[in-house]
């Protein structure tokens, strides 16, 4: 996906105005999408899309991820920066940087990402845990 389809709609956090996704239709219904561009329902009512997003909010950003490479061993990271395509074509892009768990002092490499983010994928139980491996 280039460019942010011209049928997504905007959703706003209520509280502060900020950006958590969009509700996109489907037939009669409607479908949350998260700002990685990905489906967080399945077809529902438009409230309850809302709701579906809300639900989720913007906690996802703060979670650990892995990077898949190309022949490389995953790299737990964490996000950056998330910019989405917009409806007149500028491209969007996700920023993740290796986790430096809390510490000032790691040397750490980030890495720039088409949106949506292709090879980024939540951690799994058990994965990543350890900064040594």
């Amino acid at each position: 996906m280039s460019a942010l389809p011209a049928d997504w709609i905007a959703h706003r956090r209520g509280s502060d105005r900020e950006l958590i996704g969009w509700i996109r239709p489907e037939g009669d219904d409607w479908v949350a999408v998260s700002l990685f561009g990905a489906d967080v329902s399945g077809p529902l009512e438009w409230v309850e899309a809302e709701e579906a997003l809300e639900e989720v909010g913007l906690s996802w950003l703060a979670e650990p991820w892995m990077l898949e490479r190309d022949a490389a061993d995953p790299v737990r990271v964490r996000i950056v920066d998330v910019s989405p395509a917009s409806p007149d074509g500028r491209p969007g892009r996700v920023v993740v940087k290796t986790e430096d768990f809390g510490a000032v002092d790691v040397p750490y490499e980030t890495f720039e990402l088409p949106w949506p983010p292709a090879g980024l994928r939540p951690m799994r139980s058990g994965e990543g845990v350890s900064p040594w491996g």
